[in-house]
This record gives C-alpha cells, structure tokens and sequence, in this order.
C-alpha cells in the first residue's frame, strides 16, 4: 500500500470556506492560494471537517486521536490543501463547461507521480483566446467572452481518463469528454478570480424586519472538483490510512466551510483507486 492516497471532491452544493478577511467590495471572499489566487480549502479546514465527519460516524476517541492527533500528539494521518481541478463557467453555447488550464493539468501531473502513477498527460499549449475541447464546435462563449475552440480529441480523451476516478458519479464521467475546456493560465485566472458566485445576505430586524447587516459573500459553485492528497506520515499509519479510506466508501459525502445550516459546503468524496490506470510504482 502506498503512503499517500489522492480524495476528489465534487462539490455538490457551493462552497465556503471564507480567508478570513476582507476584499474589495466582497465582504467574505473564499479562501485563495497566495501565489496563483485560485480559490482553495486549506488542510487545516478540511481536516477538522473531517474530523467532525468521523465523530458523527461513531468512531471511538482513541482511534480519532490517532489518525487526527489530539492536544499531545500530531496525527498518524496528513491532509493536504484541497487544489482546484476543474472550475465550471457558465455558457452561451451549452448550460456549463468544466475548464482548466495547462497549469492546473501541470501540478495534477506531479501530484499523481507523488503518490505513485506514471501519468501520461499530453503537453499543452493553448494561446490567448483559444480553448481545446473534444467536440468540433465553431463558436464557444464563457462567461462574456468568446473563444476559438480547437478540437483536440486524443489529448481530451487522455486527460479525461485521469481525471474521472476523482469523481463519484457516473453519470457526470460520461459526460466529462463533451465539457471539459482547457484555457490559457491567464485567462482561467481571470474566471478564478471573477467568475465564483457572489451572493447577499441580509440580517432583519425580529421586529420591523428592516435590514441591520447586508453582507456579500463569496462561494466556490457546484460542481467545482477538487482533490487531496492524505498522507500516513509513517509505515506504521498506512494500516489507518487504509481504514480511513474504507470508512469513505460507505459514508462518501462532507461537509467543509460555513454556512452548513443553509445547505453550503457539501462534497462527495471519490478515493483515487490503484489499479483504473494501472500499478503504481513500486
């Protein structure tokens, strides 16, 4: 077994996982990479949502103690920063497309080698205004702008295969080839920074139900997907690793972030499994 396993998120509903401060006219903006600005849940939040995920599920103290740590010892278990794979943007041309970039597809390639497979991501290289897809489209529009799609069949088709074990729903890997986008990194950056949901709260009076507090915060949409990696920090955790990622299996949906009264934050995992692409690594 290895000592890191890959968890995709498929967020079912929006998002929040806030950063703890305030941006221009967003008043609880998401939390972002400091260097990219691509919207992310931290390992700190994602690993006490599972935490309180594995509390709910009965397990005993000592063995939450072990994989998570407690106030006198680390965890056997690591969680790492949840990256974006896939943002979906609206369009003109169809309901959605889930886009990335040759960046983003980059760093899913090292991540992969990290835990152990031999990936066989093509290189791309996509210019401004140009978008690769699988179908032969004349015209694509995301968002308010228009781009020329080139139609990369094998390339799409290869990315797409390594994509989908993070993915829990069927029905949605069917589908995947016909609406996966990659764009240039600086246009993405552009929709990751733009392009989330923004919405208005409002706190009312109990009384005279006039506004007190109009607040605007921001969400990672639905069917954003994103991944993990969990890492047993030595051989002797890999058994609890094993453990946590059969607990998953049978009880494959978390919630992360605020606002869990309001129905937000909820993902359903899918583990990486060994074996859809091949060994890994010995």
């Amino acid at each position: 077994m290895s000592k890191q396993q890959m968890i995709g998120l498929l967020a079912e509903t929006n998002i929040h996982v806030g950063a703890g401060q305030t941006y221009g006219a967003i008043d609880l903006p998401v939390a972002r990479e400091v260097t990219t600005q691509f919207p992310v849940i931290p390992g700190s939040s994602l690993k006490g949502a599972l935490r309180q995920k594995m509390e709910q599920e009965v397990k005993t103290g000592e063995k939450i103690a072990t994989w998570f740590g407690n106030e006198r010892a680390a965890g056997g278990i690591g969680v790492t920063d949840a990256r974006l794979l896939l943002l979906p943007i609206r369009s003109l041309t169809s309901s959605f497309r889930w886009v990335t970039c040759p960046y983003i597809l980059e760093r899913f390639d090292r991540d992969l080698r990290m835990i152990g497979y031999e990936p066989s991501l093509p290189d791309i290289a996509v210019e401004s205004e140009q978008a690769w897809i699988f179908t032969e489209d004349k015209r694509l529009v995301l968002e308010e702008y228009a781009f020329h799609p080139i139609q990369r069949q094998a390339e799409i088709t290869e990315i797409v295969k390594w994509i989908n074990p993070l993915i829990a729903h069927m029905s949605i890997r069917e589908r995947m080839l016909e609406s996966l986008t990659i764009i240039s990194d600086r246009e993405f950056t552009h929709f990751a920074q733009h392009a989330l949901h923004i919405y208005a709260r409002n706190s009312l009076d109990d009384e005279t139900k006039e506004s007190k507090n109009l607040w605007y915060e921001e969400a990672l949409p639905s069917d954003s997907l994103l991944y993990s990696i969990f890492i047993a920090r030595n051989p002797f955790q890999e058994d609890h690793l094993l453990e946590l990622q059969e607990t998953f299996k049978s009880s494959r949906y978390l919630q992360v972030g605020g606002n869990e009264t309001i129905g937000q934050g909820w993902s359903i995992l899918s583990i990486y499994e060994e074996g859809q692409h091949g060994s890994r690594k010995s």
